[in-house]
């Protein structure tokens, strides 16, 4: 198994709207891609690349509008990446956003993949890679990404500026004068997406600069693509259907239940560690909110008798969910 790259949830939200007021399915087009509808309201949240990748390929189907990236990623700008997007944009110089971008992207928003800056004599190229081995919805994710990346340096550069050159992989692109039109430059296909521009423009100041102090915090919860992590957000991800079980977690990593527990126990844990392990938080989580009756959260986490959950509570933390709420008191 290669990477298995994560991504926050951030592109959910603006989706779903998306597709609202093209008057699309939100409901029909989350479950096409297998997602819970909760991350809508859940930017925060750790979901696969490739999960995301396919939302957006479905949204897309669904709206017959192959441009629909261009229009997200344009529509909601450098602000759709958060306060990443903000931090990165606070930056003196275009060339200092564009290796802040570089060095924050892996810890505080998507893994398993690279963008940041390639300088070659007086050409200056800022580029996006999706590394993980992905066939469906790569082309699109490229063209997602081509509009924050273009929001970034027009931040620096004005609304009007074009780029040299921009770039998206594959052998054709579907809607390729309506993106061009929506991004207000020309688009050709190469071995890498990225926009090409002087070198002599990585110097520009930022016109208008925010202090750091003045953005809003970025979580340094670094996000990580190791294997233990990945199950973890998965069964997070899955309490929104029930309790995730391990055939359900590896169907979505495409391996096998055999190869996964191989892979994990090389990691020193298993399947049943890491589920306990997320569950015993959820439930602590949810018992913190004294309105939520302890047989609700039982359902919540997957247990149809709540007794169950009292048992298995119990085996985690020593106490009963009514005496651990009585602690917390």
């Amino acid at each position: 198994m290669g990477q298995v790259g994560l991504t926050k949830a951030r592109a959910m939200g603006p989706i779903a709207d998306a597709v609202e007021r093209a008057g699309g399915s939100v409901e029909r087009v989350f479950a096409r891609a297998e997602m819970p509808l909760g991350l809508m309201n859940n930017p925060e949240r750790l979901i696969l690349l490739r999960d995301q990748l396919q939302l957006v390929e479905c949204a897309a189907k669904e709206l017959g509008d192959a441009a629909l990236p261009a229009r997200l990623s344009t529509a909601t700008g450098v602000a759709g990446l958060g306060a990443i997007g903000r931090h990165v944009c606070a930056s003196p110089t275009l060339g200092d956003a564009i290796r802040k971008a570089e060095t924050v992207t892996p810890h505080l928003l998507q893994t398993a993949t690279w963008t940041g800056l390639q300088v070659r004599g007086r050409t200056a190229t800022y580029g996006y890679m999706v590394e993980e081995r992905i066939d469906t919805g790569r082309q699109i994710n490229e063209v997602l990404a081509l509009g924050y990346l273009l929001g970034v340096v027009r931040h620096f550069m004005g609304a009007s500026w074009r780029p040299d050159r921009a770039l998206v992989t594959g052998a054709c692109l579907p809607a390729n004068a309506e993106i061009e039109s929506i991004f207000d430059c020309e688009l050709a296909l190469g071995p890498r997406a990225g926009i090409s521009f002087s070198s002599d423009l990585l110097n520009t100041p930022n016109p208008d600069p925010v202090s750091v102090l003045e953005c809003e915090p970025v979580r340094h919860l670094p996000v990580s693509d190791d294997l233990p992590s990945c199950v973890e957000q998965l069964i997070f991800l899955g309490l929104d259907r029930g309790r995730p079980m391990i055939d359900w977690v590896s169907q979505k990593l495409g391996v096998s239940r055999r190869t996964l527990q191989r892979r994990l126990e090389e990691r020193q844990t298993s399947f049943a560690e890491i589920q306990r392990s997320v569950l015993a938080s959820e439930a602590k989580r949810l018992l913190t909110e004294r309105w939520r009756p302890i047989g609700q959260i039982a359902q919540e986490l997957g247990y149809t008798d709540p007794a169950h959950f009292s048992r298995a509570f119990l085996d985690w933390t020593g106490v009963t969910p009514r005496a651990w709420r009585k602690l917390q008191a």
